[in-house]
């Protein structure tokens, strides 16, 4: 069989349906100004969604990371509780071989309410040089945004 000289979307060659060859893509003289700029805005929109789905898979996974250790330093956090517990307990049995167990449960209670004020006093004052508000990225915003104004090359 002959090959078809018919234009169509299918050609047929040897009795086989064959699919047309894509047009040639446009020159610099057929595309216009508006198709360049909107070729640009689509692929910049791409970009930016395909940058923002790899953040969302990046945080996902170091969220999913975070959520592990912080479970296990939870873990630590109960067993050190307890080991704190039965250590109390411990040096109130060893002290009441010296003097009556309600005075050793008031002296080792005593200690504890000394670290505890201890601690909240140093938390208190620490978290109040806590800044929340992110400096850095603020200031790499302004400077994105004086770059937009007034790019340079």
């Amino acid at each position: 069989m002959a090959v078809t000289t018919r234009v169509s979307e299918r050609d047929r060659v040897d009795g086989v349906d064959v699919q047309a060859p894509p047009p040639p893509p446009a020159t610099a003289q057929d595309t216009s100004i508006g198709d360049l700029i909107s070729d640009i805005s689509a692929d910049l929109s791409q970009l930016v969604r395909d940058e923002i789905e790899l953040a969302k898979a990046e945080i996902k996974e170091e969220s999913t990371k975070a959520g592990k250790a912080v479970g296990m330093l939870g873990g630590a956090g109960y067993a050190g509780h307890l080991v704190l517990l039965l250590g109390s307990f411990t040096v109130i049995f060893a002290l009441s071989n010296v003097m009556d167990i309600a005075w050793a449960a008031l002296i080792v209670t005593a200690v504890w309410a000394v670290v505890g004020a201890v601690l909240y006093s140093t938390g208190r004052k620490r978290l109040r040089t806590v800044n929340l508000k992110p400096e850095q990225t603020m200031e790499t915003l302004k400077e994105d945004a004086r770059w937009a104004r007034h790019p340079r090359s």
